[in-house]
């Protein structure tokens, strides 16, 4: 249990809770929810440029990222074709991956492929089911893809301006503009009552809530004056009570929520919102191809983790289908802007290319 880790080691409980959101981020769970230790050491564990458990902004935002990593294959020979959306994976005669058609018709042939799209998109959409072991489709089936998560991304015309620590009156960016910020987090207590309302279908009445502004770092994401703010918040079932659907009132509802409790921390935040995009676990589903809205392509949770991601007898990245590789987050060992699937996915197929 995070929760006796951190009760182990700590005294203050705005301490304890801000730490026990980096074991929930992502995850169906609370605090003294088993197995949420692990999800805490995942987002510390290794290093950035030296200093051990570190994250990194992107200059550009995320999509630089993306960007430089095309930009390293093509000048390697790569092709890379944008928007062009996969239909299904060519097989051969014995069953082995032999390239993908996309949707417009285009047969791409290959010796290998690696899928970077989630367990359930390459299995259960990309692949003929009889194609696959029962026992093994039947598991991708069963994976627990649940997600509280709803992403808010926000145009504000203005600093916001904390009643903790308030604003200079040059309206520069401050230290603590530059790092996440968490709201409603004094306690675990507090985290565990916000999980127990999306466990029962209600969307968190005091979300966790971790603020960026990444415009503090980077002013080119926004016109002088202006920020952009990054609300990653918690914790909103996939679907409401009574089976109801994430509509327009239910959307703007939450994310009202969410603006009335930044408000309490930054008055004037809500009179400085220009526009908001407010993704709900569908959203992200229908949007991105996560399952469920599961930003690690499934639970990381400790039977969903290991020799068992994303299945027992499949993590080393081989699939049931010979020549075809899992690489994206439902791979072992899981979620994260830290390319370990893919590295580990790309080693193994070229280990298996030399032999072709």
């Amino acid at each position: 249990l995070l929760g006796q880790i951190l009760d182990h080691w700590f005294e203050s409980e705005p301490l304890k809770a801000t730490l026990a959101t980096d074991a929930v981020i992502g995850a169906m769970a609370s605090p003294h929810t088993p197995g949420s230790g692990y999800v805490l050491l995942h987002h510390v564990m290794g290093e950035l440029e030296g200093r051990r458990g570190a994250w990194g902004y992107v200059a550009g935002g995320m999509g630089a990222l993306s960007q430089a990593i095309a930009q390293a294959a093509t000048a390697r020979g790569a092709h890379i074709f944008a928007e062009k959306a996969v239909c299904h994976v060519l097989l051969g005669r014995d069953g082995e991956a032999q390239g993908v058609a996309l949707q417009d018709g285009t047969e791409v042939r290959s010796k290998l492929v690696l899928s970077n799209a989630s367990p359930q998109i390459t299995f259960l959409e990309l692949i003929p089911q009889e194609q696959l072991p029962k026992d093994f489709v039947q598991r991708i089936r069963q994976v627990d893809t649940r997600s509280p998560v709803t992403k808010i991304n926000v145009a504000v015309d203005r600093l916001p301006s904390f009643l903790a620590a308030p604003n200079a009156r040059d309206g520069q960016p401050l230290p603590h503009h530059q790092c996440s910020i968490h709201l409603n987090c004094e306690g675990t207590q507090l985290l565990h009552q916000a999980f127990t309302e999306a466990a029962h279908g209600h969307p968190s009445s005091r979300p966790m809530i971790e603020l960026c502004i990444p415009s503090a770092l980077d002013p080119g994401l926004a016109p002088p004056g202006c920020h952009v703010v990054s609300l990653f918040t918690q914790y909103t079932p996939s679907t409401l009570a009574g089976g109801r659907s994430w509509d327009e009132q239910a959307r703007n509802a939450y994310a009202d929520t969410v603006f009335d409790s930044i408000e309490d921390y930054a008055p004037g935040f809500k009179a400085s919102v220009i526009g908001r995009d407010i993704l709900t676990p569908p959203d992200l589903e229908r949007i991105f191809g996560l399952p469920g809205g599961n930003i690690f392509h499934g639970g990381m949770s400790l039977d969903q983790l290991y020799f068992a991601r994303p299945a027992p007898s499949y993590s080393g990245y081989r699939s049931p289908v010979p020549g075809l590789y899992l690489c994206g987050s439902g791979a072992h060992p899981g979620g994260g802007v830290m390319g370990a699937a893919g590295r580990n996915a790309a080693q193994v197929a070229i280990k298996d290319f030399r032999h072709l």
